[in-house]
């Protein structure tokens, strides 16, 4: 089964899906290691490694090779360029940054890491990458003509350019350590336009009725990242947040 059927059995079944982000470049393997092995325990769906900057190299290739080592989960990459790849994952997010000012993050990059992830054979999944205000670090890194939270048909429009272009998968970011998540009015707005295809949500999801909001209005996998790396109980608070997604989708 491939990491993209895996998902979207647990799309299904569950309604919707939860994946933790962990950045390789914020702590050391050892840490991430238990980050990811406790959220698992709290039940997520998969781990995701990535992060703006400066987490590629011997970094993301320790943390993947012992994150995998130790969790029954797929590891997926989300790189911010091509130093953002490794052998030691068992998927990438082949992303496009639509709206980006810098044709580096729509195609540049993709194009120079498109013969490696060839050669690798490893499986990809093709995804738009929308950046919403405010943004946070990937929003400047990434160089994003910010997609307005009051102006959810822009959204939309994006995330149809995507689809035409054939992305089975648009993913919706508010942006690292965002102080509240993106409206339900442009999730629902975009996962209606969508319809089959699969919606990712994340930034500023701290907690279950947070989840639960996104959830119900469309999102179909909710990743958290900062909140779970500055978690107290790490297992805890993805239990909490996986659980309020499930509520929110049931509603």
């Amino acid at each position: 089964m491939t990491v993209e059927e895996y998902l979207s059995e647990i799309i299904q079944k569950e309604g919707v899906a939860h994946v933790t982000l962990i950045d390789p470049a914020s702590q050391k393997p050892e840490e991430a290691v238990r980050l990811a092995t406790e959220a698992v325990a709290g039940g997520t769906n998969a781990i995701m490694l990535g992060g703006s900057t400066d987490a590629g190299g011997q970094i993301l290739d320790l943390t993947a090779k012992m994150i995998k080592e130790n969790v029954s989960v797929p590891i997926i990459l989300f790189p911010g360029s091509t130093s953002g790849f490794t052998t030691q994952a068992d998927c990438v997010l082949f992303m496009s940054l639509l709206n980006s000012r810098d044709p580096h993050y729509i195609v540049g990059n993709q194009m120079l890491g498109a013969l490696t992830l060839y050669k690798t054979g490893m499986e990809s999944i093709p995804m738009a990458y929308l950046v919403c205000e405010p943004g946070g670090t990937v929003g400047w890194v990434g160089d994003a003509k910010l997609l307005p939270r009051a102006k959810p048909e822009l959204a939309a429009a994006y995330a149809l350019t995507g689809k035409y272009y054939g992305m089975r998968y648009t993913y919706l970011e508010a942006g690292s350590g965002a102080d509240s998540p993106l409206p339900p009015e442009m999730i629902g707005t975009v996962k209606h336009v969508l319809k089959d295809s699969v919606l990712i949500v994340g930034g500023g999801i701290r907690d279950g009725k947070a989840a639960a909001i996104c959830a119900k209005a469309g999102a179909d996998i909710i990743v958290t990242g900062t909140a779970i790396e500055k978690a107290d109980d790490v297992k805890a608070l993805t239990a909490e947040i996986v659980m309020g997604a499930k509520m929110g989708k049931k509603a």
